[in-house]
């Protein structure tokens, strides 16, 4: 199973998507203290958005969907 999510942080004003199939507890970790990525300019990531996915398939039309519209945008029209 994968699961797409979307971070966001208060220090840099900024939202992060992307999926994984680790757990979001193992991925948020790695994006808040091992990554060597965009999410390096901050370690104070939270998960603001999950949805499961039954393939990787499905998770990266659903991940490339949220990137096409925006993270902000998108959950200000699914709140």
């Amino acid at each position: 199973m994968y699961k797409v999510y979307i971070l966001y942080s208060s220090i840099v004003g900024k939202y992060y998507t992307g999926m994984t199939s680790l757990t979001i507890e193992d991925r948020l970790a790695y994006h808040n203290y091992k990554n060597k990525s965009f999410t390096q300019q901050a370690n104070d990531w939270e998960v603001i958005f999950t949805k499961d996915c039954k393939s990787k398939k499905e998770a990266a039309l659903f991940e490339k969907k949220i990137k096409k519209r925006g993270a902000k945008r998108f959950l200000e029209s699914n709140s």
